[in-house]
């Protein structure tokens, strides 16, 4: 009998992204030349041998549905079990429930009926390649009713503000306070491991007394009826809840020793797409980026993530840009500090210039 099961939830997570999730949940935001940010948890999960997974979506999904399909790339599409995507409505007229526990309670027959005794809960805006089962065993040498995971950030940024901070005794491994003091470096990941039957009982508790979200309600307001672990993460980490931190996120990982932490411990699975290898013409010139299959370069690009079937015709300068899949780029064109979304075509002799802190975006589909 397999011991953990996944659930993903997406309810708390809000379109901070600017035109990238105009269309689009952040979950199936681009990211990295090739992957969506959901990619991340996903696989987390899949190295961990969890075979029962639950996305809970409420809205802009049709893109995620799109990415994720069967699950096949992430070896979930199984006869039974696998990736079950589960929005929240059923339209039952005696539901009390509200906020993210309506969706544990219109899909309590997925919890009931896997066969894992634990579950392992998560968002998709924190990267990182958090090993499951360790935090498992961790989980389960503390006898703890619910285990947090945390990292210590050694420099906290603007996109830190809103994470929730968790005050440890170290020693012991427990929390003894969650709370959202700025100037704390212990950043809450927002992944937990708790016994299924104790998170069913606190599904229900929430519920009969009219609440509306399970961490704040059912962990954090309970703190001191609970016995709390605390789990440090020391690998890889990236919070994606805004334009900059995904911009810098993303530069960042032209950093080779970044990229390495991120993508060597274990593969990153995401939706297959057949492209050829990219084409750099005569009059190409490529310097420190990262360029995907299917791309046709001819201009300058330099310091910027291409993702698949970009066209950047001759004369055109790319610098500190991140440009998605099959974006167009004509002659003589000038791009710095951007971010372009999916199938935008800049026509001849534009000059589109951002800021660090506040790149210039520009919606999918747009012509310029």
């Amino acid at each position: 009998m397999q011991q953990l099961m996944g659930i993903i939830n997406l309810d708390h997570e809000l379109d901070q992204l600017g035109e990238l999730t105009y269309f689009r949940c952040g979950a199936a935001v681009p990211f990295a030349g090739r992957y969506r940010l959901i990619d991340f948890v996903l696989s987390n999960m899949v190295h961990a041998q969890i075979q029962d997974i639950a996305l809970f979506v409420r809205r802009k999904y049709r893109s995620l549905l799109d990415h994720l399909g069967e699950g096949k790339p992430w070896d979930l599409g199984h006869k039974r079990g696998g990736l079950f995507i589960l929005p929240p409505d059923w339209h039952d007229p005696t539901d009390k429930s509200r906020g993210d526990l309506q969706h544990f309670h219109n899909n309590m027959d997925f919890i009931h009926r896997g066969t894992a005794n634990y579950i392992v809960h998560t968002g998709s805006q924190h990267i990182s390649t958090v090993d499951f089962q360790d935090v498992f065993r961790y989980h389960k040498q503390q006898n703890a009713d619910v285990t947090l995971v945390y990292t210590k950030v050694p420099q906290l940024e603007e996109h830190h503000t809103t994470c929730v901070r968790l005050e440890i005794d170290e020693k012991a491994g427990k929390v003894l306070n969650i709370h959202h003091e700025l100037n704390h470096p212990n950043v809450y990941m927002e992944m937990f491991i708790i016994e299924k039957s104790l998170f069913v009982e606190l599904v229900q508790h929430c519920i009969a007394h009219g609440q509306s979200f399970f961490f704040r309600d059912a962990i954090q307001r309970n703190r001191h009826n609970l016995k709390i672990s605390a789990y440090e993460y020391k690998g890889y980490h990236a919070v994606i809840n805004s334009v900059q931190s995904y911009y810098r996120t993303s530069l960042d990982l032209l950093n080779q020793e970044n990229y390495a932490q991120l993508f060597k411990p274990k593969m990153v699975y995401t939706k297959i797409k057949y492209e050829p290898p990219a084409r750099y013409l005569n009059n190409a010139q490529v310097t420190n980026s990262l360029i995907s299959n299917g791309c046709v370069i001819e201009g300058t690009v330099e310091n910027s993530i291409l993702f698949r079937g970009v066209k950047v015709h001759k004369g055109a300068h790319i610098k500190n840009a991140i440009i998605m899949q099959k974006c167009e780029i004509d002659p003589n064109t000038l791009l710095e500090n951007v971010i372009i979304d999916k199938e935008v075509h800049i026509t001849s002799n534009r000059m589109l210039i951002g800021d660090v802190k506040k790149p210039f975006m520009i919606a999918k589909r747009h012509a310029l």
